[in-house]
């Protein structure tokens, strides 16, 4: 039996995605201010994870069944609706440290890289056995730790910065 945690990141993985999937019926206003409600949200889900111990290990991975052409239709439909306030700086990148040029990010890009972790997730977790959901939520902690914990928060700010300061 999953526990309250998994179940509440599995729903809101589910809510991210159906809010990036409909991101071009949404007004700029509308996404940015779903957008963040929901990621704090997530960040917070996610952190809270706590996988069971006997799953750690080689079975914690999740295939990539993302279609490219749709991640790409994704993007676009937020570059779009962002418009030139699609970039932003990114202060935490390592080469920042040795360079006098800034370097950009995008909110797009960042927004469909981590939807493309959770509908990989997604993909995995409907109608699969619990050893198999609890496996694949291990993957996804592994890889909020080690990566899309820092873009989630970059554009997190990102995004309160349109709505409140652009």
């Amino acid at each position: 039996m999953l526990a309250p945690n998994s179940l509440a990141f599995i729903a809101l993985c589910n809510e991210y995605c159906q809010a990036i999937e409909h991101a071009r019926e949404s007004t700029r206003d509308e996404f940015v201010a779903t957008m963040l409600r929901q990621i704090p949200r997530i960040y917070i889900s996610a952190s809270d994870l706590k996988p069971e111990e006997d799953m750690l290990g080689d079975e914690a991975y999740i295939d990539n069944v993302l279609d490219e052409q749709y991640y790409d239709s994704l993007r676009r439909h937020i570059e779009n609706l962002l418009g030139e306030d699609d970039s932003y700086l990114e202060v935490f990148e390592e080469d920042m440290k040795y360079s006098d040029t800034p370097i950009a990010a995008s909110i797009s890009e960042d927004l469909c890289d981590i939807f493309q972790v959770m509908y990989n997730l997604l993909d995995v977790v409907r109608d699969a056995p619990d050893e198999l959901v609890q496996a694949s939520l291990v993957a996804a902690k592994e890889d909020f730790e080690t990566y899309w914990s820092r873009p989630l928060c970059n554009v997190f700010r990102a995004l309160n910065n349109l709505r409140y300061f652009a």
